[in-house]
């Protein structure tokens, strides 16, 4: 079912910060960038390894609710799912409870995302980049 990573993101209280320190110390621009509705800087991602696996930092402003900067965290992997409804029903069916709804993220990118009974985070999206990368 799980198919494979799709974006990995990041929050960043300090968005510019960020993308700066991403981008020397992966020695690239991130290849995408994103405004909040604000017109403020929303999202940079960045293409990193042999599959071009997808880097994506955040402003915190978009952060899920509760989220704090003072404790370790915030990563978010998303894995690329066919099916984000029918795969979101399974594992609350399982005893996940939501974490973060179904969001529509832009044309073609769709997330959600639950805590699993043991309490680790698990996102998943369809993702039409992912798609694209490998051929369907």
């Amino acid at each position: 079912m799980l198919r494979g990573p799709a974006t990995t993101n990041f929050w960043a209280d300090d968005l510019d910060a960020a993308k700066r320190w991403y981008t020397d110390f992966l020695g690239l621009e991130p290849y995408f960038s994103r405004s909040g509705p604000d017109g403020r800087p929303a999202y940079h991602e960045f293409r990193v390894g042999d599959r071009e696996h997808e880097l994506g930092l955040i402003d915190g402003r978009f952060a899920p609710p509760g989220r704090t900067a003072s404790e370790p965290g915030g990563a978010l992997l998303y894995w690329h799912v066919d099916d984000l409804e029918g795969t979101l029903a399974k594992l609350l069916s399982m005893g996940a409870t939501e974490y973060q709804p179904i969001t529509e993220r832009g044309e073609g990118f769709v997330t959600a995302s639950v805590v699993d009974p043991f309490g680790n985070v698990l996102g998943i999206m369809y993702n039409r980049h992912y798609l694209d990368v490998v051929g369907r």
